[in-house]
């Protein structure tokens, strides 16, 4: 099977090109390095998308303004269903986020806007949510800092290992097309702020690591629980804990 991966080069892109691989199956990998820009729509109208079976969708964009992440993600998702449906592609895979239909604040409020143009549009769909991956507490240290004062939000949360969503994407991508949305989390909740502070100690930092609640209504939602998986959630194995021994 012929499968392309939208942000194959990315943190859970590459995870997800390496399972593709790994499973048998050819990979076309979607990306501005590979002479694709997705938002644009570039690239995209060269036959990259024939005799491909299944389009996995994980690009991503570090943002928290709800304009900049729904004009991203419309446009990349209006871009993908066009060219898929041209091409014929039998099955459209989207990565999305747990919460994301009940606080579709900030950057949630693109990928809102994605799953909706997902569930509207002309291709068969599955749409993954998935909780926040472990990795955030990397991401949260190396960009939450004021020089050496390091900031660690107030969440709660279940992480999952990124790991285990690539291989979930790549299973869901090469079955039947659901027309539904699919949960996904870790097994275990944590506090976002602690994880923060662990993955410091973890590699040998001792810098104040405040803890700090984000403002407004999405920060609301990371504090209250409304992020958090609800019913009918498939559950990952690997814990938080299990993602530091292995650093």
């Amino acid at each position: 099977m012929r499968i392309a991966v939208a942000g194959g080069t990315g943190l859970v892109g590459s995870m997800v090109v390496d399972r593709v691989g790994a499973a048998g199956h050819e990979v076309v990998v979607l990306a501005r390095s590979r002479g694709v820009d997705l938002v644009r729509g570039t690239g995209l109208e060269e036959g990259v998308l024939a005799d491909v079976g299944a389009v996995i969708d994980v690009t991503n964009l570090t943002t928290l303004s709800a304009r900049r992440s729904a004009a991203f993600f419309t446009a990349v998702s209006q871009n993908l269903l066009a060219a898929g449906d041209r091409a014929g592609v039998a099955h459209h895979v989207a990565l999305s986020i747990v919460g994301v239909n009940r606080a579709p604040y900030g950057y949630y409020a693109g990928k809102r806007a994605q799953e909706r143009l997902v569930e509207r549009g002309p291709l068969p769909w599955t749409i993954l949510r998935a909780t926040q991956f472990h990795e955030v507490a990397k991401i949260a240290y190396d960009t939450a800092h004021i020089g050496p004062l390091h900031l660690a939000p107030r969440m709660r949360i279940q992480p999952v290992a990124a790991s285990e969503v690539a291989a979930q994407l790549v299973d869901l991508a090469t079955g039947t097309p659901a027309d539904s949305v699919v949960e996904t989390a870790g097994p275990r909740t944590e506090a976002l702020d602690a994880m923060i502070k662990e993955y410091a100690w973890a590699i040998g930092s001792r810098s104040w690591i405040p803890t700090v609640s984000l403002p407004g209504a999405l920060g609301r939602a990371q504090r209250d629980g409304t992020l958090l998986p609800q019913a009918d959630v498939v559950l990952a194995e690997q814990t938080f804990a299990d993602w530091l021994r292995d650093l």
